[in-house]
């Protein structure tokens, strides 16, 4: 549960920092650009790189998240399939000891005769 938070979080943030990048309109031409637009531009970089670097570890633990699953479920899977096993063993067995009693008893009512 805490991973999913995790990747909510991260998405959101992802999301929100490619709103942030996508506001003005870039411009190429570098030339003249003061300190300030030059600045921007750095950032705007920054969290590109930030963003992208977000959604791979996203990705990535979207992935590990998957991996557990189909791990857990392969898991519970093979227990539930020994368990059944057992019971099956138990059920035989139990049947056995049943028939076994049956058979003294009907041997007991012929004794009895």
């Amino acid at each position: 549960m805490a991973a999913a938070k995790y990747l909510g979080a991260t998405l959101a943030l992802v999301v929100a920092m490619g709103a942030l990048a996508g506001c003005h309109k870039k411009d190429d031409n570098t030339v003249g650009a003061g300190p300030a637009e030059q600045t921007g531009r750095r950032l705007d970089q920054v969290t590109d790189k930030a963003g992208r670097d977000l959604t791979r570890a996203a990705e990535q633990a979207n992935q590990q998240i998957q991996d557990a699953a189909k791990e857990t479920s392969e898991q519970v899977r093979k227990a539930t399939d020994d368990a059944g096993k057992e019971i099956n063993k138990a059920t035989d067995a139990t049947g056995k000891k049943l028939e076994q009693a049956g058979q003294k008893m009907q041997e007991k009512a012929h004794e009895d005769k």
